[in-house]
């Protein structure tokens, strides 16, 4: 079987498409949440598989869950995967449109883990480091794991920069004993 990865790519980025050719990415985007939530509710997981409930029968119970909440062309995207069977794919749907946004907009998450929690100061220091080298706005996350000993790891899409202690420890052992 496919991933679901591949098979939700083509529909995020004709919604990407459309939310452009609209200038809508934020209300696509909010659409796409929300009824990500909806289907990743337990409850709505196993009426996905159930052959009991038919496709529009699904749809219309997401978006009655989602409310008000999912706008027009959110309620018709929904329509469209219920017909293509492919409601069960929405979350990931709604991941790979944020990430086709955040690359229009020039937008990128980057995870800091480092030993000790950064205070304000070296987080606008980072950040700023970070634009200048990404040439794009971070959105910086922090989490913090003192098995590093010291330094930290930046995680940036593909980027990693590895700048632990506890990653040079073991550069050291490894050529010590090689």
């Amino acid at each position: 079987m496919a991933d679901k990865t591949t098979i939700a790519r083509p529909y995020a980025k004709a919604a990407f498409e459309e939310a452009k050719a609209r200038n809508q990415l934020g209300a696509w985007s909010k659409s796409l949440r929300i009824a990500a939530s909806v289907v990743q509710d337990p409850r709505v997981q196993n009426l996905l598989g159930n052959p009991a409930v038919s496709n529009a029968e699904l749809a219309k119970l997401i978006i009655d869950l989602a409310g008000a909440q999912l706008e027009e062309q959110g309620r018709n995207f929904v329509q469209t995967l219920a017909e293509n069977r492919r409601l069960a794919y929405i979350p990931e749907i709604s991941a790979l449109f944020d990430q086709l946004k955040d690359d229009a907009e020039g937008m990128i998450d980057v995870t800091v883990t480092s030993a000790a929690p950064l205070v304000n100061g070296q987080r606008e220091a980072l950040s700023a480091a970070l634009q200048r080298r990404l040439k794009r706005q971070v959105r910086l996350h922090t989490e913090t794991d003192p098995a590093l000993i010291g330094g930290a790891v930046l995680r940036a899409g593909d980027l990693v920069i590895d700048g632990s202690v506890r990653s040079r420890l073991d550069r050291i052992a490894y050529e010590l004993t090689a």
